[in-house]
């Protein structure tokens, strides 16, 4: 899990660098527009989060049910299949 402080500094990081580039005009204070990002990517992450989980309850239950199963490799369909179906992209 990425820790609140990359968070922090990989928003800093993209702000700074789109306004630098000129490919964004603020309209609001930049610690402002920082905010907003850690707060979006925060809710991202933790969505991810979540999906992840589920689909590990999932394939874990599949592979009780059949032990032939590679539970890694259902894990990371059922990742995906998921992810799609809730509009997420991985």
């Amino acid at each position: 899990m990425i820790r609140e402080t990359q968070i922090d500094a990989l928003a800093s990081f993209l702000v700074r660098g789109l306004i630098a580039r000129g490919a964004i005009t603020p309209k609001a204070d930049e610690k402002d527009l920082v905010a907003c990002v850690v707060e979006l990517m925060s809710a991202n992450f933790e969505k991810e989060a979540a999906i992840d989980d589920e689909a590990a309850q999932m394939a874990e239950e599949l592979a009780r049910k059949d032990s032939r199963l590679d539970v890694n490799r259902l894990r990371a369909m059922l990742r995906q299949r998921i992810a799609e179906k809730k509009g997420f992209t991985l």
